[in-house]
């Protein structure tokens, strides 16, 4: 049987994928995931108690605006890295300054404008021992669904998007950990829900060549 033979009988019973399946299938993991940690938020730590006052502020949209944009520009790279082709899924990672050199710049701001002896309170708050693990465990959940949408994707370079995927699952556990989170510093918001981010991204890089070989 010659090459051109072969080729034709390997790909005669392949149904062609639908325009936007990647993006949909990855769409569907990443909602079914973020509603368990939403749902194990609410059931373990619950909402904040002023919730609603905290919507109407600024701080609340400050925390939101910086994981949504992490969360949003991590999803584009998973989708370039989940084709065999990755189509420079890493490029997109570049995107990530703008939130945090907008977010850096409101920290430091904020400390030019308060007493020095605030600073150390400000950058600590009050949860920053368990802030970066709550995040983590958050993300969890969100990056089996992600790691379910995997099965039918077909990736290549499986660390880098394992790293992807666990950096979208922190930013968007992140995201959900707002509801929760009471702190206000840009600063606190810069250093320790970043952190969180970071371990599932790394989490994700370890995971990636073991969980997404196909």
């Amino acid at each position: 049987m010659n090459t051109e033979r072969l080729i034709e009988q390997l790909a005669r019973d392949v149904r062609p994928v639908r325009r936007h399946g990647v993006a949909r299938r990855l769409a569907v993991g990443l909602v079914c995931g973020a509603a368990v940690s939403t749902a194990l938020l609410l059931l373990w730590m619950g909402p904040r108690p002023d919730l609603a006052a905290a919507m109407r502020g600024g701080v609340f949209w400050m925390k939101w605006g910086y994981t949504i944009a992490i969360a949003l520009i991590a999803a584009l790279a998973t989708i370039r890295l989940a084709r065999p082709d990755d189509a420079g899924g890493e490029r997109w990672l570049w995107l990530l300054l703008a939130p945090v050199l907008l977010l850096a710049g409101a920290g430091v701001a904020e400390l030019l404008g308060a007493p020095q002896g605030m600073w150390l309170s400000m950058w600590l708050g009050h949860s920053w021992k368990s802030c970066p693990w709550r995040v983590l465990l958050l993300a969890l959940p969100i990056f089996v669904g992600l790691l379910w949408a995997f099965r039918r994707l077909a990736p290549t370079r499986l660390r880098a998007a394992g790293a992807t995927a666990g950096l979208a699952s922190g930013a968007f556990a992140a995201t959900v950990y707002c509801l929760h989170c009471p702190e206000v510093s840009a600063l606190f918001v810069l250093t320790w829900y970043s952190l969180g981010i970071l371990l599932a991204a790394g989490l994700g890089a370890l995971l990636g060549p073991r969980l997404l070989r196909w």
